[in-house]
């Protein structure tokens, strides 16, 4: 640390050593008529007589200096590209500055451009300006920026040095881009709903609080889009989208940040087959889209296939597949001892549905490594689906949840549309939040009023984007394919 503040002393002294000199630190614009990219594509031919003419700029990242003449490496948004300085070509004067420029600096240069005896294309430098001074020196050249919650917390240092996470992000702004194309392409219309909202809905989970002062209100952020979408499905548009951040107030882990990315669609006349259908298809086109192979996805120490038709399963059929318990062949008490005997129960005064929702988590979601639909959820863990179709005893719902490399990345509905079942559902719901129990759905009456005036029969999907990019990118953790994920607090010193 000491040794860094010195560094950080002597770039300040030399900004006043520069001003001395009448040069300006910081700026305004320059004319940068090509990228290090564009350059390296036009005269990729280019031999060892100087030709071409070029105006770029970008970062310095290394400097070499041989007496009357130096090497440097110029980096920007597409590219590097090496630099080469003589006295005799720029002067005195800005041979002088660019003794005197640190790595980390952002310049712009001008000049002809030749291939050296190594075959390197490289730029000489007619003419240079200092744009911007760097005034913290960049990590050193060999170690880089190894500590990942330093990666985190300066992520901007981390961009600046790091090639692979700058493709990273690179890829994640194309994920995106393409999901919105296909969802468009599709006929879907994409749309804003409210962040703010005085009922929040649409899941399971703990919100974050805030109040508006003019409305003296207390409001939650959104832990969902669920119940704002189904009501532009009630106005007649029949099939939207939206891509946006949602906020849960929980714990953070590998798959969890506090804020996070989801993308939910709802088609009327669509029911729960229709948008498995629909899910399949748009993960497997944005796959082939950033050019892996179906049946070669690689992540961490595994090979995963997602070729062919992906398996569907019953959550009682992949209970007895995966942890060989048959759900009927047992009490509740008794399921409840054997889900005991794998995790810690807070609260044993579990429903059946709850008991084979937890069973489910505990023995088989870690082991869904290529992609399943796990369909058939208890009724007791999802009030906002439809009751199992030809289900007489009502126990299940039309619902799935897509599972790749044991994770969940899609959550989905035959919505359900008929609002006095409904209401009656989150008026349970509402009943075990106001004794304490649970975060849970609670009941909107606008939401149900919607409802009222009718929806027609549609299918609802979440699909959960970060974790999806983590997967297509090979990140171990949420932190790699968020810019600015959340961290505790601590001193800005370095």
């Amino acid at each position: 640390m000491e040794d860094y503040n010195i560094l950080i002393k002597k770039r300040f002294e030399k900004v006043e050593e520069l001003k001395k000199k009448g040069i300006k630190l910081f700026k305004y614009n320059f004319d940068k008529e090509q990228d290090i990219a564009q350059i390296q594509s036009e005269y990729k031919d280019v031999k060892d007589e100087q030709t071409g003419y070029t105006k770029t700029a970008g970062r310095l990242m290394i400097k070499r200096i041989h007496g009357k003449s130096g090497f440097a490496d110029l980096k920007d948004d597409s590219g590097k590209i090496q630099l080469y300085f003589r006295k005799d070509f720029i002067g005195e004067d800005q041979y002088d500055l660019f003794k005197i420029l640190d790595i980390g600096d952002i310049i712009g240069v001008e000049g002809t451009l030749f291939r050296t005896k190594t075959g390197e294309l490289t730029v000489v430098v007619k003419n240079f300006e200092l744009l911007t001074k760097s005034l913290r020196p960049l990590p050193e050249k060999f170690h880089g920026l190894q500590d990942k919650e330093l990666r985190y917390r300066q992520r901007y240092l981390d961009l600046i040095v790091n090639n692979n996470v700058r493709e990273t992000f690179r890829k994640r702004s194309r994920i995106i881009s393409f999901i919105r194309r296909y969802m468009e392409k599709n006929g879907y219309m994409e749309v804003e709903t409210p962040v703010l909202q005085k009922i929040y809905g649409g899941g399971e989970a703990s919100p974050f609080k805030t109040f508006h002062n003019k409305l003296d209100s207390e409001l939650y952020m959104r832990i969902a889009l669920e119940t704002y979408l189904k009501r532009l499905i009630v106005g007649g548009y029949e099939k939207v989208f939206e891509m946006g951040r949602v906020f849960r107030n929980e714990g953070m882990n590998r798959n969890h940040n506090p804020e996070f990315t989801m993308l939910e669609f709802y088609a009327a006349y669509h029911d729960l087959y229709d948008m498995m259908d629909f899910t399949e298809n748009l993960i497997k086109e944005t796959i082939k889209e950033i050019g892996i192979e179906l049946d070669k996805l690689e992540y961490e120490d595994r090979v995963i296939d997602l070729s062919g038709n992906w398996e569907k399963l019953s959550m009682i059929d992949a209970i007895k597949k995966y942890a060989d318990i048959d759900i009927k062949k047992y009490k509740n008490k008794e399921l409840i001892d054997i889900l005991k005997k794998e995790e810690e129960l807070e609260n044993e005064d579990l429903t059946e549905g709850e008991i084979i929702f937890e069973l489910f988590d505990v023995y088989v979601e870690p082991k869904l490594i290529n992609p399943t639909f796990i369909t058939d959820y208890p009724i007791d863990v999802s009030p906002l689906a439809k009751k199992k179709r030809n289900d007489n005893g009502t126990k299940f719902v039309e619902r799935f949840e897509l599972f790749i490399n044991g994770w969940e990345f899609a959550n989905a509905y035959s919505e359900l549309n008929d609002p006095i079942e409904q209401e009656k559902r989150l008026k349970k719901q509402e009943e075990k939040f106001n004794e304490g129990k649970e975060e849970t759905d609670r009941l909107d009456e606008d939401f149900i009023r919607a409802l009222q005036y009718g929806m027609p029969p549609t299918g609802g999907v979440g699909i959960g984007v970060d974790r999806l990019i983590m997967l297509l990118t090979n990140s171990r953790t949420i932190k790699d394919v968020l810019f600015f994920p959340h961290m505790k607090d601590e001193g800005i010193n370095q």
